[in-house]
């Protein structure tokens, strides 16, 4: 088979050393704090739609730092207190189609698919960026943490998750997060950040994760954004790998307690296979990996399947 990284024997063991920052802890709780501050101001807009079992709205609130976050809330009708599940989209994605969400709807989850700021979806970014970037998202405001575009992209998923608690149809014991590629990645991210709130996790072929090891065999974007800016601005290498320490779902892993099932696609050019391994291998919590040898980056029929049944038996 068409391997594009190491056998999977290398990969089951490769764990690497954490490149958190000092201050990593710290940046976190501060984040924390300044996004208690701020009020969500939720909105929630009914939408009439053909399957009469569920309820449906079209969902606004304050991201962190400004702008508006939208999203489809989707609930059995008239439920209480059901498990909930947070969904978070790709690269240059968005919330999808209620369509898409119907089938996990129907399994009594109730599903709250989240538009990434700025991205593909209706979700706003108000955050101001210090300097221009490469094309993409991934280096906005790469030079300083502080300035970062995935600082207010993720604790705009810790927002979500504050929202989906204050729900009667939610029960804030249940809650999980899923999601492939970058949300795969924010999946991570979501369930570290929230710690014990979360109580599933299910990130496929995630993004975001080791990134130094990323740029050096990624062979498509959106890693290639990181290696393009670099190119232009070898001197800034430093700065930006300083910056991403403190997003990199490697250094997020271990801080993560949910349940977590992760999938990896070992011809996977994309998010190659080390770097899912990298962060795997330091999550400490309760957790299973899906290895398929010949998928590329992709999330096919098996691993759809495996889904289901995992979360009916964890959340």
């Amino acid at each position: 088979m068409p391997f594009v990284d190491w056998p999977l024997k290398k990969l089951k063991t490769y764990k690497p050393k954490l490149t958190r920052e000092k201050d990593f802890d710290s940046f976190w709780k501060k984040n924390h704090a300044e996004s208690k501050k701020q009020p969500l101001n939720p909105e929630f807009i009914k939408i009439d739609y053909p399957v009469k079992s569920l309820d449906v709205y079209k969902v606004f609130f304050e991201g962190f730092g400004g702008g508006r976050i939208c999203g489809w809330f989707i609930s059995p009708r008239g439920s209480v207190k059901n498990p909930a599940i947070l969904c978070v989209h790709g690269y240059s994605g968005g919330k999808g189609f209620v369509y898409d969400w119907i089938g996990w709807a129907l399994q009594g989850y109730t599903i709250f698919s989240l538009d990434t700021r700025g991205q593909f979806g209706e979700s706003q970014d108000h955050a101001k960026y210090p300097a221009g970037h490469f094309s993409g998202w991934m280096t906005q405001g790469i030079l300083d943490p502080d300035a970062y575009y995935y600082k207010y992209v993720y604790m705009d998923g810790v927002r979500a998750l504050d929202l989906l608690e204050t729900r009667k149809e939610v029960d804030p014991k249940r809650i999980g997060v899923m999601g492939a590629s970058q949300g795969g990645g924010l999946s991570i991210a979501a369930a570290a950040l929230a710690g014990e709130r979360v109580k599933t996790a299910m990130p496929d072929v995630p993004y975001l994760c080791h990134y130094k090891r990323a740029v050096e065999v990624a062979t498509g974007n959106p890693y290639l954004e990181l290696c393009n800016y670099m190119r232009f601005k070898p001197q800034d290498e430093e700065r930006i790998f300083m910056t991403l320490s403190y997003f990199d779902g490697m250094n997020l892993a271990p801080m993560i307690t949910a349940k977590t099932l992760v999938s990896v696609g070992l011809t996977d050019g994309i998010c190659p296979p080390s770097t899912v391994f990298a962060a795997y291998n330091h999550m400490k919590c309760r957790k299973e990996l899906a290895v398929y040898d010949y998928w590329a980056h992709e999330v096919l029929g098996p691993q759809n399947e495996k889904r289901v049944k995992w979360m009916a038996e964890n959340l």
